[in-house]
């Protein structure tokens, strides 16, 4: 097997143990495991979360002030293995692409920023246990979990489809996409912040919230200096709900929107006559609006099911997917240039 084989391949295993670090994170927090241990990075200063009663007595002279729970030790210390293995295959994948430059259509600045992205995610996740959860912390910690999932989705786009033939389609439908994609990250920050401050419960009824179309409002739930210096006691129920409102005023907006340019692209695949570009838009158009009414479907069970984790964990996964086909259309559109605006 060559090196552009191996590299190819490695990208979408990497691509693949991204998307379980990002499952496996909402399913931390949610399981509320996140102080699973106190420590980092191991565990009760051991390497694997304690088991042995011998372990458990150890830990506990150690860390008087965080009881065991064997539970949320072993899921957090699972969430770690599965993070450092993803650490480790993407450092592997642009040492191997570093070597590989001259033969692969990649831009320089992609590795760097991704192997960047990684080390500061590590750091993330040590202030994130260290900081007790602070939220400004989660949230970056999240983003940057997505970012590193994007990135090396571009990466595996860059190999797979080096190159495309122009056709004909209007030109705003570049600029469509590109709001898109900005506006779902917005939500997922959005979301994410939510999360973050225990947010998603606020709002038990649905469409309304707390009994009204707009409830209360304080927009300092925003204010992101006083998260990080008060911790999760400086929001109170009504900052809680403002997050949580614009969270679904903003999942509104992105499904709107998301299915705007899903029927765009497929409109413009009728006039698009090269098959292999035809199937692009025609699938990329069909799975975009799939996964919008299914993350809408499961974005309003999580509200009135009170937050199922398995709902709540799918919730996160599809939100990644959703990223994932954005990203994809954007660079779909950038590579295949519009004969004609």
């Amino acid at each position: 097997m060559n090196a552009f084989a191996w590299i190819n391949r490695l990208s979408f295993a990497s691509i693949v143990l991204a998307l379980c670090v990002i499952l496996l994170g909402a399913y931390t927090r949610l399981s509320d495991a996140g102080l699973g241990c106190p420590d980092w990075p191991g565990c009760y200063g051991q390497l694997t979360a304690p088991s042995t009663q011998s372990e458990i007595t150890a830990a506990t002279q150690a860390f008087p002030t965080s009881p065991v729970d064997i539970q949320k030790a072993q899921i957090e210390m699972t969430h770690r293995y599965f993070a450092q293995g993803l650490g480790c295959a993407i450092f592997i994948l642009t040492l191997l692409a570093f070597i590989q430059r001259k033969n692969l259509a990649l831009p320089w600045w992609l590795g760097s920023l991704l192997l960047t992205l990684v080390l500061f995610q590590g750091i993330l996740g040590m202030w994130t246990v260290t900081l007790k959860l602070l939220p400004i912390v989660v949230l970056s910690h999240l983003m940057g979990g997505f970012c590193t999932l994007s990135l090396l989705w571009l990466i595996w786009l860059f190999l797979k489809f080096p190159t495309m033939p122009a056709v004909m389609f209007k030109s705003n439908l570049s600029k469509v996409a590109v709001i898109t994609l900005l506006i779902l990250i917005v939500q997922i920050c959005l979301g994410g912040w939510t999360s973050a401050n225990f947010a998603a419960l606020i709002c038990p009824d649905f469409p309304l919230c707390q009994g009204q179309w707009v409830p209360p409002l304080d927009l300092q739930a925003f204010n992101l200096f006083a998260a990080s210096s008060q911790g999760l006691a400086w929001m109170d129920s009504a900052e809680k709900t403002t997050i949580h409102f614009f969270h679904r005023l903003g999942a509104l907006f992105t499904f709107t929107l998301g299915l705007y340019l899903s029927f765009q692209l497929w409109r413009q695949s009728k006039s698009i006559t090269i098959p292999k570009i035809k199937r692009l838009f025609v699938g990329t158009s069909h799975l975009l609006a799939t996964l919008l009414f299914i993350q809408g479907a499961l974005g309003i069970s999580n509200i009135v099911l009170h937050l199922p984790l398995a709902v709540a964990v799918a919730h996160n996964g599809i939100a990644a997917l959703l990223l994932l086909v954005l990203v994809t259309i954007n660079y779909m559109l950038f590579k295949v240039k519009p004969q004609h605006a």
